[in-house]
C-alpha cells in the first residue's frame, strides 16, 4: 500500500530540486491546505493534492459505478 504522504526526499527525488526547495514547495501546499481547513503535518503533504497541484492529476470518476 502506498503511504498517503509524500515526503521531503521522495519531493525532492521526483521533481529534481534541493531539499530546501522541496520544503518550501511542502510548506507551500500545506498552508493551501490548512486554508481550506485540512491538518496538515510538518515536512509531508497529502499525496494525492501533491499530485493534483503539479501535475492537474485527480482522480476520475467512473460513470457507471453505483453510488
Amino acid at each position: 500500500m502506498e503511504n498517503k504522504f509524500i515526503r521531503v526526499d521522495e519531493v525532492a527525488d521526483e521533481l529534481g530540486v534541493s531539499r530546501p526547495y522541496a520544503y518550501k514547495l511542502i510548506r507551500q501546499l500545506n498552508e493551501e491546505l490548512k486554508g481550506k481547513g485540512y491538518i496538515t503535518i510538518a515536512g509531508r503533504v497529502n499525496r494525492q493534492y501533491f499530485n493534483e497541484r503539479l501535475y492537474g492529476a485527480r482522480k476520475e470518476v467512473n460513470e457507471n459505478a453505483s453510488i
